[in-house]
């Protein structure tokens, strides 16, 4: 029987070595996580503050920026504080955890994308029987079950990783825990328990992703039936931002998940894990926000109060 060490922490590599270019390293990453908090924030104070913007859209695209928060705050602050520090350790419980929530995320993030081109698909097809058929515990009910799917999806791959044992090594080769990187570490026979995990993401995935084209296809179908420009520009509105945060979310994560595992950290495996875990939650609310109107004028209304109370208080105090 070969040697078997328990592992207790790992080792992330980071971006840089030289200290200079970790701060710098730290810089961008306090920037881009600053940037998605204030950006998730706003989008979150403004659809809950505006009775006007109270329907099953903005209800659903509150859950997402949530999603989307907790994405970013599962990597992003663990990196930043190590390339501060000079750290590269992280627990074997803050790796569990850390695997678990992002793949959580994704997975309630993927659902809720398709209960969201559902809502679009019923605004849009069926007008009429909208209010009846997206009513405020409809609503609920299939945010609440987004996020029961991420969880059980998480519970699968979480569970399938951390059975295994590690002892090859406990250096991850990227700057978060990543379940490909964790596989590798493995010195068990993992081809099974990978092609079980491949599986069924492969089956959630597309099984989503088929969704959420048939409901597009019967989209864009009815919209050419309106005679109207404005209709057009009303409908494609709503439909292009979702559209648009669909793509980036799927293509990111095959270009992180189907490129091949390296023994050494290439540029490319730091820029694929950075496009699925920072990009997403950075542009997501500046994709909404650029191509719906409703959040345009809510957030003129929102910066004109701030602007009103704020001459309002400089003249008191003056």
């Amino acid at each position: 029987m070969s040697n078997q060490t328990t592992v207790t922490e790992f080792l992330l590599l980071g971006f840089f070595d030289v200290r200079e270019l970790q701060i710098l390293h730290f810089v961008i990453f306090l920037a881009a996580y600053l940037a998605a908090l204030m950006r998730n924030l706003l989008i979150i104070t403004i659809a809950t503050l505006n009775y006007k913007l109270h329907s099953p859209m903005f209800f659903f695209l509150i859950n997402l920026s949530l999603q989307d928060l907790g994405t970013i705050s599962v990597t992003v602050p663990k990196s930043m504080s190590n390339s501060l520090l000079n750290i590269r350790s992280i627990s074997y419980s803050g790796c569990v955890i850390q695997v678990f929530c992002l793949i959580c995320f994704f997975g309630a993030n993927l659902s809720l994308l398709t209960v969201m081109a559902y809502d679009r698909y019923v605004a849009i097809c069926k007008p009429l029987h909208y209010e009846i058929i997206m009513n405020r515990k409809a609503c609920i009910q299939m945010a609440a079950s987004a996020w029961i799917a991420g969880v059980m999806y998480s519970a699968v791959h979480t569970g399938n990783t951390f059975s295994l044992p590690f002892c090859h090594s406990n250096i991850i080769n990227q700057f978060f825990c990543e379940v490909p990187q964790l596989l590798k570490l493995s010195c068990s026979d993992t081809y099974r328990r990978e092609l079980a995990a491949l599986a069924f993401s492969v089956f959630l995935v597309l099984g989503c992703f088929a969704f959420i084209v048939v409901s597009y296809v019967q989209i864009f179908t009815a919209v050419w039936r309106i005679p109207s420009e404005q209709g057009h520009q009303k409908a494609f509105s709503t439909c292009i931002p979702h559209l648009t945060v669909v793509s980036l979310l799927l293509s990111t994560a095959i270009i992180a998940y189907t490129k091949p595992i390296s023994d050494n950290l290439s540029p490319l495996d730091l820029l694929a894990a950075v496009l699925y875990s920072v990009v997403p939650p950075l542009m997501n609310p500046v994709i909404y926000s650029m191509r719906n109107r409703e959040i345009q004028a809510a957030l003129k209304k929102l910066l004109q109060k701030l602007i009103r109370s704020k001459n309002s208080m400089s003249m008191f105090l003056s």
